[in-house]
C-alpha cells in the first residue's frame, strides 16, 4: 500500500539516501508519478520484469533537508474518509498536495476539482 511507499520514502530523505526501491503495485507507481511531477522526489521508475518488478524513487534535496517536510495520513484502514470535488480544499495555503483516489484514478486534488469528481482521500503532503 501506499503508507509503505510514504513512510519508506520520509526516512529514506531523513536518513539521506540516494534513492529507495520497493516492491512493484500499480497505486504505489501512480502515487510515485505524481510525487515526481509535484517535485516532491526527483525521478521514479518500473524495473524488472513482473514477478520481482521494483519501483526506484531517487530522492531530491533542497539545502541539505528533503523536498518532503511532513505526510498525514487522511484515510486509514479503520476509517474511510470521502469527499466531493466541492469539499476539496488546499493543504498548507497551496505549499502542499492532497491525493485522492477517485473512479478515473488516483490524482491530486486540483486535478479533481478541474474534472468535478470526488472520491477517497488519502493523504497529505508537503
Amino acid at each position: 500500500m501506499y503508507h509503505d511507499l510514504l513512510t519508506k520514502i520520509h526516512n529514506a530523505q531523513r536518513a539521506k539516501k540516494v534513492s529507495v526501491k520497493m516492491h512493484f503495485s500499480n497505486m504505489d507507481f501512480a502515487i510515485a508519478e505524481i510525487l515526481a511531477a509535484k517535485g516532491f522526489v526527483a525521478s521514479v521508475t518500473k524495473k524488472g520484469r513482473t514477478p520481482k518488478r521494483i519501483i526506484e524513487v531517487d530522492l531530491k534535496y533542497t539545502e541539505n533537508q528533503g523536498a518532503i517536510t511532513g505526510i498525514r495520513f487522511v484515510s486509514v484502514p479503520s476509517r474511510r474518509l470521502y469527499a466531493g470535488y466541492k469539499n476539496l480544499r488546499s493543504v498548507r495555503q497551496g505549499f502542499g498536495v492532497s491525493v485522492i483516489s477517485t473512479p478515473s484514478g488516483i490524482m491530486t486534488a486540483d486535478e479533481a476539482k478541474k474534472k468535478k469528481i470526488g472520491g477517497q482521500l488519502l493523504f497529505e503532503i508537503w
